[in-house]
C-alpha cells in the first residue's frame, strides 16, 4: 500500500528513484531505491546526515546532474510531465515556471555584479517577455512579499549589501518568481543564526499557504523538521529507512536511527548529563555494508540485520519503516 503522500493531490511523485555516480571505476550509488510523494500545498521534510543523499535527490529531481551522473527511476513525475525523459530545453523551462530550488549558500547563487532588481527582473523578461519596466516592478512586489524592508529602493543594491538573512529571502523571492507548482529548499537555513532560522522557516510556512505550493525540505536539522513538516522521510546511506507524519515519527519512531536522532537532541532535563550520541559515522557510498546499511551503529542489532537488507514496508496507518525490529520500536516513547 502506498503512503507517501496523504494530501492526495500529488505535485511531485517519486518512485524507485536512483542515482549512481560513473567515471574510471566502478559505479558509486549515492541514492538507492527512493520513494517521495509531496502534495500540493503540503510541507514534506528529507531528513538525513550529510553524505545521506538527500542533497544528491533534490540535484536528481531537478536534473541537475553532469554527465558523470546516471539517474534512474520507475516515475519520476511533476504532476503528469515526466521529468526523466525531457529535452535539456523544456527542462529549462520548467525550471523555474514549474519547480523551482532554493539554495544554502545565497551569496555564491546570486550574481555579485548584479543588482538585485535585475536579477529577479531577468526572470520575468526571459519566461514572461516583460519590459524592463515591468520587470522591476514586479521584482519590488516580490521583495515586499518576502519581507525585504523599503523594496522600492532596496531594488537597486547588490547582493553583498545585504544580511545572510535577507540574500537567502532574495534566493526565495527569485524561486517564487514564477509559481512554481512545487519549491525545493536545499538546507535553507544552514548558514543562518537561530533568530533568522526561524524567520526564514515562517517565511516559507506563509508562502506555502499563500501561493498553494508543495515544498520539499532538503535537512540535517531536526529542529527545523519539528517546527514546519507535515511529512517526513529520514535518509540513510542513500536509502530511505523511515516516513510517515512528522508528528508520528517523533513520538513513535520505528526505526532505530530516526529513534538514535531523536535521543541525540539536547533536553533541558539531561542538564548536566553526558549527550547522547550515534556511534561510528555514516558510511561512504562506495563501502555500504551488507544488510541493513545502519547496523554496525545500531544498539538493537542482531545477527539478521547483517545478512539481511530489511525492504521499506508499512508498519501502521500511513507509516514505512525499513527495519526487522520496527514493530518491537513502535510502540515505545523516544
Amino acid at each position: 500500500m502506498d503512503t507517501t503522500n496523504p494530501s492526495g493531490d500529488e505535485v511531485l511523485r517519486v518512485r524507485g528513484l536512483s542515482v549512481a555516480f560513473t567515471g574510471s571505476g566502478p559505479d558509486i550509488p549515492a541514492v538507492r531505491a527512493v520513494d517521495l510523494s509531496v502534495g500540493r500545498g503540503e510541507f514534506v521534510a528529507l531528513l538525513g546526515e550529510s553524505g545521506s543523499g538527500k542533497s544528491v535527490t533534490a540535484r536528481a529531481i531537478m536534473g541537475l546532474g553532469d554527465e558523470h551522473t546516471r539517474v534512474t527511476a520507475d516515475e519520476l513525475l511533476l504532476r503528469d510531465i515526466d521529468l526523466l525523459h525531457l529535452t535539456e530545453e523544456r527542462r529549462r523551462r520548467l525550471r523555474g515556471e514549474r519547480i523551482a530550488l532554493v539554495l544554502q549558500d545565497a551569496l555564491s547563487a546570486l550574481n555579485p555584479v548584479m543588482t538585485i532588481g535585475d536579477q529577479i527582473g531577468e526572470l520575468f523578461r526571459v519566461h514572461r517577455g516583460a519590459s524592463r519596466k515591468e520587470a522591476r516592478a514586479r521584482a519590488i512586489d516580490l521583495l515586499g512579499l518576502v519581507g525585504i524592508p523599503a523594496p522600492s529602493r532596496r531594488v537597486d543594491d547588490y547582493p553583498h549589501q545585504f544580511s545572510g538573512g535577507m540574500r537567502q529571502r532574495i534566493l526565495i523571492a527569485m524561486a517564487i518568481a514564477l509559481d512554481p507548482e512545487l519549491l525545493i529548499a536545499d538546507e535553507p537555513t544552514t548558514a543562518l543564526d537561530v533568530t533568522v532560522q526561524a524567520q526564514i522557516l515562517d517565511l516559507l510556512g506563509s508562502l506555502r499557504d499563500q501561493l498553494g505550493m508543495g515544498i520539499l525540505l532538503i535537512t540535517h536539522d531536526l529542529g527545523v523538521v519539528m517546527e514546519v513538516a507535515d511529512h517526513v522521510s529520514v535518509m540513510y546511506a542513500g536509502r530511505i529507512v523511515e516516513s510517515g507524519s512528522a508528528d508520528t515519527v517523533f513520538a513513535h519512531p520505528a526505526h532505530p536511527y530516526t529513534q538514535a536522532l531523536l535521543r541525540s537532541v539536547p533536553q533541558a532535563a539531561q542538564r548536566g548529563s553526558d549527550l547522547l550520541t550515534i556511534p561510528g559515522s555514516p558510511p561512504s557510498p562506495a563501502r555500504v555494508p551488507q544488510g541493513c546499511s545502519f547496523h554496525p551503529r545500531c544498539h538493537l542489532a542482531v545477527d539478521a540485520c547483517a545478512t539481511t537488507r530489511p525492504p521499506l514496508l508499512e508498519v501502521a496507518a500511513g507509516r514505512r519503516a525499513a527495519c526487522l525490529r520496527s514493530e518491537e520500536l513502535i510502540g515505545e516513547l523516544v
